[in-house]
């Protein structure tokens, strides 16, 4: 009786997905954001269970995403889900791309802002809307004699942080920040994330969302940061280029630093520490008006089904998508345990985001600070972050000047885009 029951439970689940959900298809997901891989994986265990239908997730390590899709992309049995980081990203493979446009997860997004489209074909949807900053226990902040609200720009950061740095031994902590790794899973938060800084407040300036020469406008202000991070630091910065994402995270759930950049997506790794001793600081530069600036808030991350793909798997694959953005199972996965804010208008009531560290970006938005655009999807390649990824890892250990990270910014950014267009 009961095998005749789950038979036809799971003939009603087909039924209510498309005929493709209970053919011979299969989805392989190559996925980019290695802090969701247990998510994921318990994602397609599930779907599995209910369809039938063989769901496969490889998560690339960080950093190697570009790399490992190249590799497996040509192999037999190819990636049938992938993801690109914007348009740039998307040069590379947009002949890679199912046309979208009549699929049931376009259908869902809540706006076109969110797609990335050539003309009327659909090329990829955004998954999910993050957030960055200075993640902050604010109990150790407190601790020191300050709270968040001490802290409203450059100057004032840069005044706390010298200070908890003076005070380290009395306040039992070994930095104000976190070490700024430049390993491969950490040096995107430098040469991506806080890059986009200077590129935004000179698109901002220039009144453009994407240039072919970076003037380099405000990268003295980028050095100032950078030096605060490498100075105000619990590490040497001659180790930097040793020091991974995984001792950022050990340092600051260990409690021996007070901030460390880090995203909305980071909310699993910290959690440990508590809500009610956790918030989220924008990063500031010392530019003109950033005491009414907010967080960084943006995506790049834009789900594509391979168009190269068998047509039974493509088909399986749209299902298995529209499952994740309909589903129970999916949308408390994506919300709750996930901790994403998606563009999904499915994503409502019980569905929204549970992660605090997205609620204190609300927060930013609704006091009225006007949140920091991701400008970095405009960067040339990824050659250029690697570029002035070296650059910086050069300066901090002395054997190399700001000079130099200058020429990669501005020269290489320039010479890259030549390349790519």
């Amino acid at each position: 009786m009961k095998k005749l029951v789950s038979l036809v439970l799971s003939l009603c689940l087909c039924l209510a997905l498309t005929s493709a959900a209970c053919a011979e298809g299969s989805v392989y997901y190559l996925n980019f954001k290695p802090e969701q891989d247990p998510q994921w994986q318990e994602l397609a265990k599930t779907y599995t269970e209910q369809t039938g239908v063989p769901v496969t997730v490889v998560t690339a390590a960080s950093g190697q995403y570009e790399t490992t899709l190249m590799s497996e992309i040509e192999k037999s049995d190819p990636p049938t889900l992938f993801q690109v980081n914007g348009p740039v990203g998307l040069a590379n493979w947009k002949d890679y791309c199912y046309d979208l446009k009549d699929s049931e997860i376009y259908k869902h997004l809540t706006s076109d802002a969110f797609a990335l489209k050539d003309g009327e074909k659909v090329n990829a949807v955004a998954y999910v809307i993050e957030t960055y900053g200075l993640i902050t226990n604010t109990k150790l902040l407190e601790k020191a004699g300050y709270t968040p609200a001490d802290i409203t720009n450059f100057e004032s950061l840069k005044k706390v942080a010298d200070d908890l740095q003076a005070r380290k031994d009395e306040l039992g902590i070994e930095g104000a920040f976190t070490s700024a790794g430049m390993d491969g899973s950490s040096d995107w938060r430098f040469k991506t994330h806080l890059a986009n800084m200077p590129i935004y407040y000179e698109y901002q300036q220039d009144g453009i969302g994407t240039t072919e020469a970076i003037k380099g406008t405000f990268l003295d202000n980028y050095k100032a940061i950078w030096d605060l991070y490498i100075t105000d630091s619990t590490c040497d910065p001659a180790m930097l280029s040793s020091k991974t994402g995984n001792d950022a995270v050990a340092e600051f759930v260990g409690e021996k630093a007070v901030f460390y950049q880090n995203g909305t997506w980071a909310w699993n790794d910290v959690k440990e520490l508590g809500a009610e001793n956790l918030t989220m600081l924008p990063i500031f530069i010392g530019a003109e008006g950033e005491e009414n600036q907010g967080l960084c808030t943006g995506t790049e991350n834009f789900w594509c089904v391979n168009s190269n793909a068998d047509q039974e798997d493509i088909d399986a694959t749209l299902d298995f998508l529209a499952w994740v953005v309909t589903s129970d199972e999916g949308r408390k996965s994506m919300s709750q345990d996930m901790g994403f804010v998606t563009p999904f208008d499915t994503f409502t009531g019980e569905y929204e985001s549970a992660n605090p560290l997205v609620k204190v970006d609300t927060q930013y938005t609704a006091a009225g600070k006007l949140p920091v655009t991701w400008n970095f999807p405009s960067i040339p390649s990824e050659e250029w972050k690697n570029g002035v990824g070296s650059a910086l890892t050069a300066y901090a250990a002395g054997t190399g000047d700001w000079e130099a990270v200058k020429t990669a910014f501005v020269d290489g950014w320039a010479t890259e885009y030549q390349l790519s267009h």
